[in-house]
């Protein structure tokens, strides 16, 4: 059964089919990795913006006032 010449028709197709099928679920996982590392990428960019929008009011006082202390004890 392993010789081409003697496999029925319909066998060739399905072991294509299922190799076919295969390769794309293959690519669909990797393609699911590529998406879920750009996503928890984007959550931590998003949960950095949140922080600076929450205390970056109290930060950016505290950088000014430590810049304009600078400039005058020099």
């Amino acid at each position: 059964m392993n010789n081409p010449a003697q496999m029925p028709e319909a066998e060739p197709d399905f072991v294509e089919q299922k190799v076919r099928r295969a390769v794309a679920v293959s690519a669909l996982r990797k393609i699911g990795g590529i998406v879920e590392q750009e996503r928890q990428m984007a959550a931590g960019k998003a949960g950095l913006l949140r922080w600076f929008a929450r205390y970056g009011w109290i930060a950016l006082p505290a950088v000014v006032l430590l810049g304009a202390y600078l400039i005058v004890k020099i």
